[in-house]
């Protein structure tokens, strides 16, 4: 008896692409012939849905802006083995998709992520790829082994990561928030170089390096306090204990030479200082408990799916 084959999903979130999310659907059905592509529609102004629905995706409507929103509910709506997320601006390579599925399933990894590489000049802009080798490195130093692509919107997913992943991100910071996830719990993962194309004639960015960039980056230090709350909060004790003692010296000089304490203000706002430097240590000891059962619980509910594999 032959071994059914996994149920593969392609999921495209899509905000104003009638200009290349036919070439997306046509591609990706090329591709994996057997995979279901939905495409959600994220408030489009132009005939985004109405062409996908022409070229033979299942489109369904996600109302709150923001790509975040639209991977929550892609990720709670379709029921599948193996998921397959690319944007909708055929700057991806469809044909790479097989061989990051046979990756995810032959490995048990939990997710495949397609590495960038230029296939022209104009494809990555020069903006957003010094800001993806900023926040990679951030993370890196954050969180330790990382990815050298954390921005790519082309990833591959096994059904435990999908169904076990909280999505707490709005809008494109979505993608650190994956990787975040998938170091936190130290979950089998994997990079894949593929193609990298410039957008179609009549498709645009909405990615706001400056604007995009600090978001991602506010994210970051967000997961980086709820993750690794007695690192951060440390921290912060050991500078405010810093400015304390700094404060705190010519006060102390002069009480040793004279007996006598003329900056009492100063005095208040040293002791002040410390008393928060305490205050913030001890706060990090009591969230990092927390965080710890936290991480417990999101991994019961990682380890409550099924390993990928084939069937």
């Amino acid at each position: 008896m032959t071994s059914a084959q996994p149920r593969i999903a392609v999921l495209v979130p899509c905000y104003n692409e009638e200009a290349a999310v036919a070439t997306v659907v046509a591609d990706f059905r090329k591709a994996l012939p057997s995979a279901e592509i939905y495409v959600y529609d994220n408030n489009s102004r132009d005939r985004t849905a109405a062409v996908a629905r022409e070229a033979g995706a299942i489109v369904r409507t996600e109302r709150r802006q923001g790509k975040g929103h639209v991977v929550r509910r892609m990720f709670a709506d379709v029921e599948a083995d193996v998921y397959v997320l690319v944007d909708g601006d055929a700057t991806y390579d469809a044909p790479s998709a097989p061989r990051m599925i046979d990756r995810l399933l032959d490995e048990h990894l939990d997710m495949v992520v397609g590495l960038r590489v230029d296939q022209v000049q104009a494809a990555y802009r020069l903006g957003h790829r010094t800001g993806n080798r900023m926040l990679t490195g951030f993370l890196s130093s954050t969180f330790g082994h990382t990815f050298k692509d954390i921005l790519s919107g082309y990833r591959v997913f096994s059904r435990r990561f999908v169904k076990s992943f909280p999505v707490l991100s709005d809008g494109f910071e979505i993608e650190t928030e994956l990787a975040v996830y998938a170091l936190e719990l130290s979950l089998p993962v994997a990079e894949i170089e593929t193609p990298y194309y410039a957008r179609p004639e009549g498709s645009y960015s909405k990615l706001n390096t400056w604007r995009d960039g600090f978001r991602i980056l506010g994210t970051m230090l967000k997961l980086y306090r709820a993750e690794r709350p007695l690192r951060f909060f440390t921290v912060i004790g050991i500078l405010l204990a810093l400015a304390s003692i700094i404060l705190a010296i010519p006060i102390v000089i002069t009480f040793i030479e004279t007996g006598l304490v003329p900056r009492l203000p100063t005095a208040v706002l040293s002791m002040g200082l410390m008393i928060m430097a305490l205050l913030s240590v001890s706060s990090g000891l009591v969230l990092d408990t927390v965080t710890r059962g936290r991480r417990e619980m999101k991994l019961l509910a990682y380890l409550s799916q099924p390993a990928p594999k084939r069937n």
